[in-house]
């Protein structure tokens, strides 16, 4: 008998459901395909056009009752009924009359005895794995419908294609290849797919790209996807990464600055990973690179014009040309300043003047200087400051062990605790000098190499200790003086300004003391008894408890 309950489904038309489970089972074809006419309500049969009017068109299937069927499923496009006409009809029901009494006008279907028609034709012709070709013919709810010699079919939008579009409607009046995945008659559908017939055709061509592929080939491809790394590009049937490296001999910040998705470009193999089937592609590899004549057209020493194209703390990047790039180190951008960072002189899109200093072609690496472009000012130094020389200078800083001071624009010279006071000990120089003072000094030496002056202050002046104090200070001579300093060995004496001399605390008293602070403070004036001048070292020895009847000098 013949499937009734999908007989009904098609009545509801353009349903959905209907148009999907157009799988019809084989009762219909036994019945049917031997072309038997059997007068019975959902028969397929074959009838002659008696009458056409403008609703219907009366059919005669040879039997007593004619059979009417809507003028209307005479489609657009197809020819008009004309009396005489053979057609095939479904019979769908008796208006007057049962069916045992073959009486009354029959209700036949034109459109779904074609709709039966159509379906066993595929079925016939169509099973699971076959390639169909098929018409798109709307969106529906979670894929499109796909017109197949008549009967619709279902793909789904997951296996539109590989990667799945933006928008699935555009696919809509297009004509596609799919594979039918299933066929399912329980359920009544059929489930195709264009993504795994492109997946097969793909996996192919890749077998057959992967045994012609070889490194060093010029390959045309159409970029896929674009990362913040690179891009992929199709070869026909295998991705390759084109890395953002490989793109450009020049700086580019983003790949989307060389290519743009769906662009044909020629790129050149630059590996080949067979097991892991992984492909690595150049695109500046098409042209020949510039650091190839670098040595040639920038010999150590030109001097040249380049623009500065990125500042780290350890220097500037500077380009000479597209990619070509050199690097002005942090200690080569000045002679004189003293460059905490490269950004106090220099920023991005730049135009400076350098020299090639040194060239490193396997690395492709060239050292660049700033500086090198004036003349160094420590080459006059020697001249301009000759040993002897009296300079003035501005304190630019202090430190423990002495201060700088700026005598020329970047030149500084040295002036040590040591040389500050013939007769004073100082211990750090904030003692004798000020942060921003100016001051009049001595250039005791000048070492070019290593851009050192060393200055003197004391040496303004003659030295005390080989006139005038070993005259003016004799041993055992009793004098004043006043304490300015107490340590645990003894205490120090100012005799005059500058001038000290130690009293130990040996000879603080004819008791033994073990704390000077239990004797004296600092800012007492007291008497003292010399025991020494010692010229050689600058020392003078000094006794408090031996100034009893000593002569008191001044």
């Amino acid at each position: 008998m013949v499937n009734r309950n999908l007989i009904r489904e098609l009545e509801a038309g353009d349903d959905l459901e209907a148009e999907l489970d157009l799988v019809w089972s084989a009762e219909i074809e036994e019945e049917y395909g031997a072309g038997t006419a059997v007068l019975a309500v959902n028969s397929v049969l074959e009838g002659k056009v008696l009458r056409v009017d403008d609703e219907f068109v009366l059919v005669d299937v040879g039997y007593k009752s004619e059979g009417a069927i809507p003028r209307n499923e005479w489609e657009e496009g197809e020819p008009a009924p004309e009396i005489g006409d053979v057609v095939k009809v479904l019979l769908e029901e008796f208006e007057d009359g049962s069916q045992e009494e073959q009486r009354g006008l029959i209700v036949l279907s034109k459109r779904k005895a074609r709709r039966i028609e159509d379906w066993l034709r595929v079925m016939s012709s169509v099973k699971e794995n076959d390639v169909v070709t098929g018409y798109v013919t709307r969106k529906i709810k979670g894929g499109l419908l796909v017109d197949i010699s008549g009967v619709n079919v279902f793909l789904p939008a997951s296996q539109v294609d590989i990667r799945r579009p933006a928008d699935i409607g555009d696919y809509c009046g297009r004509a596609i290849q799919c594979l039918v995945l299933k066929i399912d008659e329980s359920r009544r559908n059929i489930v195709v797919s264009r993504r795994a017939l492109i997946e097969q055709e793909r996996a192919e061509r890749k077998k057959q790209l992967m045994e012609t592929l070889e490194v060093g080939q010029v390959r045309r491809g159409i970029v896929k996807n674009i990362a913040d790394f690179g891009a992929f590009v199709d070869l026909g049937g295998i991705d390759g990464l084109l890395h953002i490296t490989d793109m450009s001999w020049g700086r580019i910040g983003h790949p989307s600055e060389m290519v743009q998705i769906d662009q044909e470009i020629e790129v050149q193999v630059l590996h080949i990973d067979r097991d892991r089937e992984k492909i690595a592609l150049g695109l500046k590899q098409r042209t020949a690179s510039p650091w190839a004549k670098v040595a040639d057209k920038y010999p150590v020493g030109t001097k040249c014009t380049g623009s500065v194209v990125n500042v780290m703390s350890y220097g500037a990047f500077v380009k000479l040309e597209d990619g070509v790039e050199g690097l002005v180190h942090i200690s080569e951008m000045s002679w004189t300043k003293r460059v905490s960072h490269p950004s106090e002189l220099v920023k991005p899109g730049d135009d400076v003047e350098v020299v090639v200093l040194a060239i490193n072609k396997e690395k492709q690496e060239i050292s660049l200087g700033m500086k090198q472009t004036q003349q160094n000012p420590w080459e006059k130094v020697a001249a301009d400051y000759p040993p002897g020389a009296i300079v003035k200078g501005i304190v630019r800083n202090l430190t423990n062990y002495g201060a700088f001071i700026e005598i020329d624009e970047g030149i500084d010279g040295l002036l040590h605790v040591t040389d500050m006071s013939w007769t004073r000990k100082v211990t750090h120089p904030s003692e004798v000098v000020d942060k921003g003072q100016e001051v009049e000094c001595k250039v005791l030496s000048v070492d070019q190499q290593r851009r050192r002056i060393a200055l003197g202050l004391k040496q303004m002046q003659e030295d005390p200790w080989n006139s005038d104090i070993p005259d003016r200070y004799k041993p055992g001579d009793v004098v004043k003086g006043t304490i300015t300093k107490l340590t645990n060995f003894g205490v120090f004496v100012g005799l005059e300004d500058g001038l000290e001399g130690l009293l130990h605390i040996s000879e603080l008293s004819d008791d033994k003391v073990e704390n000077p602070e239990e004797v004296v403070n600092v800012g007492d004036q007291i008497e003292v008894k010399i025991l020494r001048v010692d010229t050689d070292d600058r020392k003078i020895g000094l006794s408090r408890k031996q100034v009893d009847g000593a002569p008191v000098e001044g």
